[in-house]
């Protein structure tokens, strides 16, 4: 999906909503901002294999989308912290019954190989 599907106003909800989370790396971005304000290194050590220019990437796309509010604390050196704005909590939250239909997705593709 490009990145221009996220701001077009024509699609069904359920391809809005896929536009803003599309990519590798931003679901895990929303989990992992879900407990709270992370600075851009802590979440690069807590995601083996997220290089800094994607993180970059993604967490500019998505504070576009309205779904992380940035915050650079005016102290030597800048610290920047990342965290969910409301309507990310929101998608956040929907995104629940997703994961759990995914969690038994896994269990049944386990359950067929165990079968097999």
């Amino acid at each position: 999906m490009t990145r221009s599907r996220a701001q077009d106003t024509e699609v069904c909800g359920v391809t809005a909503a896929i536009a803003v989370i599309d990519g590798k790396w931003k679901t895990t971005l929303l989990w992992q901002l879900e407990s709270g304000p992370r600075r851009p290194g802590e979440l690069r050590r807590q995601l083996p294999g997220l290089s800094e220019k994607v993180l970059t990437q993604a967490l500019r796309e998505m504070e576009a989308d309205g779904l992380v509010h940035r915050e650079v604390q005016d102290t030597l050196p800048l610290k920047t912290f990342y965290s969910l704005t409301e309507f990310g909590r929101d998608l956040s939250e929907a995104l629940g019954p997703v994961s759990d239909w995914g969690h038994r997705r896994l269990q049944r593709l386990t359950d067929l190989q165990s079968a097999s």
